[in-house]
């Protein structure tokens, strides 16, 4: 099936554009001259918009201004996510930025405090003094934990960026998605949202503090590393807050953040989004998930190297045992779906009362990866209520399917279509499988298949895997959400070698050669040949679905191709 092709229109407004820059704008709905130009040219000054744009975003910035001039106790109350904690760190900075020192940083604990604002926290901030409560990532929906807040005499300022409910919490709240708001940009992240009001802020008030606005941008490589690791639309304001985080990323001075990135062998100078998604956002993220959040805080947030260093040994640590205590999972889970009676039900449903809660989301993951269907894993983990974490395979919506269920089969459920949590009682656990399958069948959606399943940009030539053609693909970096990393069909390509490599044997790298027998490496990590049954053999011919990145190792840099499946 050929690809959709480019009207003359859309030819004419691309002018000037080399052709396959072209076929990836027009495929990612990129079709003006002017859309083109933004695309490709992020700006700082064009594309990062006024904060008092967005809805009460000036009471806001009024109120904290208040609470600085008259020394009131100011609590930050972030998530405990690679969105959050780094909103957090942003927020620190911008304390220490105006000099202001009476403020403290709460991240909940995931395990024992569960998501968002908590009355036994706000009873705790309250005895120790605390007047103002700002929060970061959370709170949208925490409308009775605010009136709470109130009786105690806390006032809370809600920045959020999730989607509200039909009641809003009596507040100042600053978040793009509430009703009537009218601001360019309703995508972005809790941190970005967090790093709009400390923009406003600046703006207002930042001559009386000796701080101008260009000190702030030292403040975008949280911003950005928060923006790519929420999976936000990277369109718009995001795709200038993630361009400009990762350009000052490139020079941090965080000593943490150096200290993680020497751990797994990253230059910062040549760093990208997909060595913060898949080296760094994990190690931050094992801190709520095997320990406590504010270790990753602490780790963001440190100044001396030496300190940096052990929390980042410790991160590190914790994330290994993330991976052990994974891998042990989906073992068990395995060896319950050898049954074939099992494996032929439409949803996965598996839990174990010593499952961790913090992993289960990755569990569910990963099982919808190798059953190819939606996944529900609960775990007690020592508490009084079973709790659980659901991923969609795309063929049904999670919050929609949990709706169906009866009254009480939930204690509590939330998410969106995609990813999502819930609880459910002892006594119903029972039957959660056989509703959820009821309930599947009721709300399933038909997939979209795309061309033999996979969904490609252009065909490419192993000859035009090179410089030239990556100089292209880089231009359209980063990409996440709304801006996949381009995708090539390599038709009827021989292969020439066949390797696996890495401690445990398990990654898989081939190799091929061009017209001028120039050589050209194709891997997949967590892979090995046997993942593509009988198709492999060194002079068998494959179609190979791929995309393209450079590879830096010490100072050796190649272009090479990554693995996305092989027909």
């Amino acid at each position: 099936m050929p690809l959709k092709p480019i009207t003359k229109k859309i030819e004419n407004e691309l002018e000037g554009y080399p052709p396959l820059t072209k076929r990836l704008l027009f495929n990612r709905g990129i079709v003006t001259k002017k859309e083109a130009y933004d695309f490709m040219n992020p700006s700082y000054e064009d594309h990062v918009h006024d904060p008092f744009n967005m809805s009460r975003m000036e009471e806001a910035v009024d109120r904290i201004y208040l609470a600085v001039k008259s020394g009131e106790r100011i609590t930050v109350f972030a998530d405990y996510d690679c969105d959050g904690i780094p909103g957090a760190v942003i927020a620190n900075d911008f304390f220490k930025l105006i000099n202001y020192e009476n403020f403290e940083i709460y991240i909940p604990d995931r395990h024992k405090e569960g998501y968002g604002l908590n009355r036994t926290a706000l009873q705790d901030i309250a005895e120790r003094g605390g007047s103002l409560v700002v929060t970061v990532d959370l709170g949208i929906t925490a409308v009775d934990d605010v009136e709470f807040a109130k009786s105690l005499g806390l006032f809370v300022i809600v920045t959020d960026h999730h989607l509200p409910q039909e009641v809003l919490p009596d507040t100042i709240v600053v978040n793009p998605k509430q009703p009537g708001d009218v601001y360019q940009d309703n995508m972005l992240c809790g941190a970005g949202v967090a790093f709009k009001v400390i923009q406003g802020f600046v703006k207002k008030y930042g001559g009386e503090f000796e701080v101008k606005e260009s000190a702030l941008k030292w403040m975008l490589d949280m911003v950005g590393l928060a923006t790519l690791a929420d999976m936000v639309p990277l369109r718009n304001e995001n795709r200038a807050l993630a361009y400009y985080g990762l350009k000052v990323l490139r020079q941090t001075r965080r000593p943490g953040l150096l200290q993680l990135f020497r751990r797994v062998n990253i230059d910062p100078r040549n760093i990208q989004e997909e060595d913060l998604t898949f080296s760094i956002c994990p190690k931050l993220n094992a801190a709520s998930r095997m320990d406590v959040p504010m270790r990753a805080f602490e780790l963001l947030s440190e100044t001396d190297e030496g300190v940096a260093g052990l929390k980042a040994m410790h991160l590190t640590k914790m994330n290994d045992e993330r991976k052990t205590l994974v891998a042990t999972m989906m073992r068990s889970v395995k060896k319950t779906f050898s049954h074939p009676e099992r494996i032929e039900r439409s949803v996965v449903v598996i839990g174990d009362p010593a499952w961790r809660a913090g992993v289960l989301g990755l569990v569910a993951g990963k099982i919808v990866e190798e059953y190819k269907k939606p996944a529900f894993v609960w775990g007690l983990e020592g508490g009084d209520v079973i709790k659980g974490s659901c991923r969609s395979d795309g063929t049904v919506n999670l919050v929609e399917m949990m709706t169906c269920l009866p009254e009480n089969g939930l204690l509590e459920f939330g998410g969106h279509a995609g990813a999502g949590g819930f609880s459910v009682s002892h006594e119903e656990i029972h039957f959660l499988e056989e509703r959820l399958v009821e309930a599947y069948d009721k709300t399933k959606i038909a997939r979209v298949e795309s061309v033999e399943g996979i969904e490609i940009d252009i065909e490419l030539s192993l000859d035009e895997v090179n410089d030239r053609t990556w100089n292209e693909i880089e231009k359209l970096a980063p990409f996440g959400a709304a801006n996949p990393k381009p995708v090539f069909l390599l038709r009827d390509i021989e292969v020439v070698d066949i390797k696996i490599f890495g401690k445990a044997k398990d990654h898989l790298e081939l190799a091929f050669e061009t017209s001028n027998a120039r050589k050209i490496k194709a891997i997949s990590f967590f892979k090995t040949p046997e993942d593509y049954g009988d198709k492999l053999k060194i002079g068998g011919k494959i179609n190979l679905y791929a995309s393209m990145e450079k590879s830096v190792f010490g100072y050796k840099k190649e272009i090479r191709l990554r693995i996305i499946d092989i027909k």
